[in-house]
């Protein structure tokens, strides 16, 4: 019996690929080239299975594949889906997969990591002394902000906020609230105090970070309004999906002094940043890394092949999402 043909739309990490080759037969991308809609198109006529990243913005036309479609599954290799038109994969009758629970370290890392270089004004600093303008140790410039004792704020407190929530609370200090649909995972910080709105985080949080899926239900989340009702000495932080920010409403209240700084890992319009966002100091910017370890990484290509063999065995796929 024929191997599944496996088509990857991304380069995937080494141990990921050596694996998915022993057990399908697979087209890989060594150069990591973004697929046109027309190729993607092509694959799903003739893949039996896709396994495709954030970037492949899979709809229900690529999906419907000019009513030629072959590929039962797409295998996401990530958490997020929102690339995906979930609805119409179920129309289509395609089940799609994702990598949960494997990144929630990682991510929350460098969630924690943008918060210190927001707070510590790392990036600055760095940039400055990397352009030849220190001058020798001084007392007063540049001064960034202690995380003890202040709190931050979490909406979504999830498997990944509640991860950066441990690490903000046991290990800096901070006080810890959140705004989230469930309590499925906070009773590792019994001290986490649950806020009715989202308007009242943002208003008692020093730091808001955000952990919430990027539907269309989550689209531009954090808006003007809200963005006002911070404190000017508070700050963003965003490692979850770039539209849950209206980023144009960003810039004007990081320029207009409504919060003090903002830390990115990801962007509305990825990959393209504001060149407003760029230029200025009092933001950390970073090109959508949160899970980009290793380990991580090999961990999520294996549990795309997981769920890529559960199908092709006739099984429910551990993570389908549809």
């Amino acid at each position: 019996m024929a191997k599944p043909r496996i088509i990857a739309t991304r380069k995937l990490p080494e141990a990921v690929e050596r694996r998915l080759k022993s057990l399908f037969t697979v087209a890989l991308n060594p150069s990591d080239t973004l697929f046109s809609k027309p190729k993607l198109i092509k694959a799903m006529a003739h893949a039996d299975g896709l396994l495709c990243a954030f970037g492949d913005n899979i709809d229900a036309e690529i999906l419907h594949a000019g009513g030629a479609r072959k590929a039962g599954i797409v295998a996401n290799f990530g958490v997020g889906t929102n690339h995906i038109d979930i609805e119409a994969a179920e129309d289509e009758g395609v089940v799609v997969t994702n990598t949960p629970d494997v990144l929630n370290d990682a991510t929350a890392d460098l969630a924690m990591t943008l918060i210190l270089n927001a707070t510590r004004r790392v990036w600055m600093h760095e940039t400055r002394l990397r352009r030849g303008e220190w001058d020798g140790f001084d007392l007063t410039s540049g001064l960034g902000t202690s995380l003890r004792g202040k709190t931050l704020g979490v909406i979504g407190m999830g498997r990944i906020g509640t991860a950066l929530a441990m690490r903000a609370h046991f290990g800096f200090g901070m006080n810890v609230k959140y705004y989230n649909r469930s309590n499925v995972y906070v009773s590792a910080i019994p001290e986490a105090q649950n806020v009715d709105t989202i308007e009242d985080l943002m208003a008692q949080s020093d730091v808001i970070s955000l952990h919430v899926p990027g539907h269309a239900e989550n689209h531009h989340l954090i808006n003007a309004e809200r963005l006002a009702l911070m404190k000017p000495t508070a700050y963003l932080v965003n490692t979850a999906r770039g539209d849950v920010v209206d980023e144009s409403a960003l810039v004007e209240a990081l320029q207009s002094g409504t919060i003090a700084g903002a830390g990115l890992d990801v962007f509305e319009r990825e990959p393209e940043v504001p060149e407003a966002l760029k230029a200025m100091e009092n933001v950390t910017l970073l090109p959508h890394i949160g899970s980009a370890t290793l380990e991580t990484r090999i961990a999520m290509g294996m549990r795309a092949i997981d769920n890529l063999v559960a199908y092709f065995d006739g099984k429910v796929p551990p993570h389908q999402v549809v």
